[in-house]
């Protein structure tokens, strides 16, 4: 089979894409009518006989991303193998702040509406939610739990 360097290169530039993505009838007897093309003209000729193609374009799969993505969202690949950068890289210090206090302050207006909780016990245990003392709902409960601020 000839060498088409020169062909693929012209039909290249007439397709509007890469050399690799030039296709070239591989036909014997259509191989010495391309050898013998060597103008613009007699190219896009051969490109209307629909004897140099552009191949389609490749593309990624995403199924392999989209399986590890699911499982990720399952609590999967995420040990400490797994893991480059500081906490705070993975899980900013900001959201955390916001993901917990918005937590604690749901949990403090459930229990003031349905009155588990007074009023003023709401305002302190607001006020302190945010100062920062309480780690977690679990803890929040427990403070009230022993300084007797639930209502029986």
């Amino acid at each position: 089979m000839p060498n088409f360097t020169v062909q693929r290169r012209l039909a290249a530039s007439e397709l509007g894409v890469g050399e690799s993505r030039v296709w070239i009838n591989p036909d014997p007897e259509v191989a010495s009518e391309l050898a013998d093309a060597i103008t613009r003209e007699d190219i896009r000729a051969h490109i209307e006989a629909g004897n140099i193609k552009a191949k389609p374009k490749k593309g990624n799969s995403r199924a392999r991303f989209r399986l590890r993505a699911e499982k990720r969202a399952y609590g999967h690949r995420k040990g400490p193998g797994r893991r480059r950068g500081a906490k705070g890289a993975r899980a900013p210090p900001k959201e955390i702040w916001i993901s917990r206090i918005r937590a604690l302050r749901r949990h403090l207006r459930e229990m003031r509406d349905s009155e588990k909780i007074e009023r003023h016990a709401y305002r302190l245990l607001y006020r302190k939610a945010k100062g920062g003392e309480y780690r977690s709902i679990a803890h929040l409960d427990a403070y009230i739990k022993a300084k007797g601020l639930m209502r029986e």
